[in-house]
């Protein structure tokens, strides 16, 4: 059966009244097909996220509205390793108190700091510095992220083979581990591989219907907009670093203030939903921005170096690179499935980008794949 996460948003919230509704949840799981494998409670951010095993998002609705009636927010499903992964638990923590009347009480937040990292695509890696050198630096670069990771309490949550996320309950901890990794990696190795890192801060159910979306979304646009010298840091995550630490290392890290970062996430946002339209232009980007022209374009290049369409240009590219390895498609294909009017035009873009053509990129990704 389908594992399903929800949210329940109340102000106020207490970590027993929450034992006591999932106490009830348990009472009428049967009747809902249902198992209850256990929850996350935070009393200071008033969110709740429950994990149930069920047969429809339907079905948890349901047991939630005759066992307490709290209804959740949202519902999304979920791979349950991929919840231990990033929270470290996907049933009740052992360590729980048991109250005189045999309440299960527990207080633990779902809220994460995730560090992610990102690195040149590997097969542009070896076409420009060999097979050899390049498996060489990527392995020895991995293990020191996963050595800092695990020095510093992050659990590894994702690695995509072009990068990690790593998963971190304390902000601090997060931050110190970007810094010894950049210490540790030499500054040449770093500049060869293309390394960046991002740090972002949130909850397993945002806007986005992917377990921490939102959260990972934000951090890698984060590693677009970060030399490999410094670490990208969220504003929330700011908030929560050390003020010590952070001063210390203030020349190590990049931010913008909130503001700039609510402008950015809209920005990006729009991206991921119009970059396969390929009548989407700057008008229509200035339209759902909510901005001028001139405004858009003094902002986004302020922001991000880039102007608005060749931001989406650049983005778009990004997005047909990442199409060519999940599957084998015509270069025509690939061309109107990612927003690209003509294959002449998109060749050309990914030329002058990648320094190959794009037939060129699948055949050696075909042959990545065979070795």
């Amino acid at each position: 059966m389908p594992i399903f996460m929800d949210v329940h948003l109340v102000p106020g919230v207490k970590a027993k009244e929450v034992a006591q509704a999932h106490e009830l949840d348990l009472l009428n799981q049967v009747d809902h097909g249902c198992k209850c494998m256990t929850y996350w409670i935070d009393e200071q951010r008033e969110s709740i996220f429950c994990l149930i095993e069920g047969p429809s998002k339907q079905a948890v609705e349901d047991l939630h509205r005759k066992a307490h009636g709290l209804l959740p927010s949202k519902i999304i499903e979920v791979n349950s390793s991929l919840v231990e992964s990033f929270l470290g638990r996907i049933f009740d923590p052992e360590n729980a108190e048991i109250t005189a009347d045999g309440l299960k009480v527990f207080s633990d937040p779902s809220y994460r700091i995730l560090l992610a990292t990102r690195v040149t695509d590997p097969v542009l890696l070896e076409q420009k510095h060999g097979k050899l050198q390049v498996n060489e630096l990527l392995s020895k670069q991995n293990g020191i992220i996963r050595q800092k990771a695990k020095e510093h309490g992050g659990r590894e949550a994702e690695h995509a083979g072009v990068g990690f996320i790593i998963s971190f309950s304390s902000a601090t901890k997060a931050a110190e581990c970007a810094i010894s990794v950049l210490r540790e990696i030499p500054q040449s190795d770093a500049g060869t591989t293309g390394l960046k890192i991002g740090i972002n801060s949130g909850e397993p159910i945002e806007k986005s219907s992917k377990f921490f979306g939102d959260t990972i979304r934000y951090a890698l646009n984060l590693c677009q907009l970060v030399n490999n010298l410094q670490v990208a840091i969220s504003s929330s995550v700011k908030e929560l670093v050390s003020r010590e630490f952070y001063q210390e290392n203030r020349n190590r890290f990049f931010t913008f203030n909130p503001q700039d970062e609510d402008f950015l996430k809209c920005l990006f946002e729009q991206l991921e939903k119009n970059w396969q339209e390929s009548e989407f232009d700057v008008d229509d980007y200035c339209r759902e921005m909510t901005m001028s022209r001139s405004q858009l374009y003094r902002k986004t290049i302020a922001l991000t170096g880039y102007s608005p369409n060749i931001l989406l240009r650049e983005f778009r590219l990004e997005a047909a690179k990442e199409m060519m390895k999940k599957q084998r498609q015509t270069i025509s294909q690939v061309t109107f499935n990612s927003g690209f009017t003509s294959p002449s035009y998109f060749t050309k873009c990914f030329r002058k980008k990648y320094g190959l053509l794009p037939m060129t990129y699948i055949d050696l990704l075909h042959k990545s794949t065979e070795s």
